[in-house]
């Protein structure tokens, strides 16, 4: 799915006058999201570490000017969460979605990750979101969404340690949020995006990519609209009675527990 297709199909979700945060989304996968949500009417509060907007992050705000709004955060950071909800307050903003979508990854193996590798991946998988979490709810309502961005890692025995363990262990925090906030209305779910064409996965070792197509039923890689979409339906009105939900959008890679290779190799 190209963007233009995407802004054509799911321009039919009106997200207008709801207010959306989303982490990670000065690329790939969260520039997507915010594109989405904005051209679905939402406004939409884009947050990422760096301190000037990307340049497809300035173009975004460009086509979207009401809409978009960018702001600095370290996802691992209390003070910068505290002051994004106070900077959501000052503008009377009623929260109506959060986006976990900032994430980060260390490709070391069982032998070779070091503690370091794995604290510094779960705080900003991990800790971020619920710290994301922490500050958001407080502003939320009935009605609320919240979506975590996991990874195919975290439905699999994937090689990287420290990044695998995070996406996992956002899995368990996701059920653990929405059995706690489900009797204030407020949704949260994960999406587990497979081979994702973004910034992240543009250093893969091509034999990674090869290999991983090879496991995917579709045959082929993602879009970041693709999974943008599929965070567009659980943040709106058509998903209001799911909750606590693992969402694939993986191309069926997770789906057949290596069975695929099995069956393959007897064509």
């Amino acid at each position: 799915m190209t963007r233009s297709e995407a802004k054509d199909v799911f321009a039919v979700i009106d997200m207008t006058d709801r207010n959306v945060v989303i982490t990670g989304a000065n690329g790939g996968q969260g520039l997507a999201e915010t594109l989405m949500l904005a051209a679905a009417g939402a406004a939409v509060v884009a947050a990422d570490l760096a301190a000037e907007p990307s340049t497809a992050m300035k173009a975004a705000t460009a086509e979207y000017p009401d809409r978009i709004t960018y702001r600095q955060l370290d996802v691992t950071r209390t003070d910068d969460w505290r002051a994004l909800a106070e900077y959501l307050q000052s503008a009377s903003a009623r929260l109506d979605g959060l986006v976990n979508n900032a994430g980060i990854t260390r490709r070391s193996r069982l032998l070779e990750v070091t503690p370091a590798d794995l604290a510094a991946v779960s705080d900003v998988n991990v800790t971020g979101a619920l710290l994301g979490m922490q500050a958001c709810v407080p502003l939320m309502k009935s009605g609320g969404s919240i979506v975590n961005v996991g990874s195919v890692a975290a439905l699999t025995g994937h090689y990287p340690v420290a990044y695998t363990a995070s996406k996992w262990a956002l899995r368990g925090l996701t059920i653990a949020a929405a059995t706690e906030l489900g009797p204030q209305g407020i949704r949260v779910n994960s999406v587990h995006p497979g081979f994702i064409e973004t910034p992240m996965t543009a250093d893969a070792n091509p034999v990674f990519k090869e290999a991983t197509i090879a496991e995917t039923p579709l045959g082929r890689t993602g879009t970041p609209e693709e999974v943008a979409a599929v965070v567009l339906f659980l943040l709106s009105p058509m998903a209001a009675f799911v909750t606590g939900v693992d969402l694939p959008v993986d191309g069926g890679q997770s789906s057949h527990g290596g069975a695929k290779s099995i069956s393959d190799a007897l064509r």
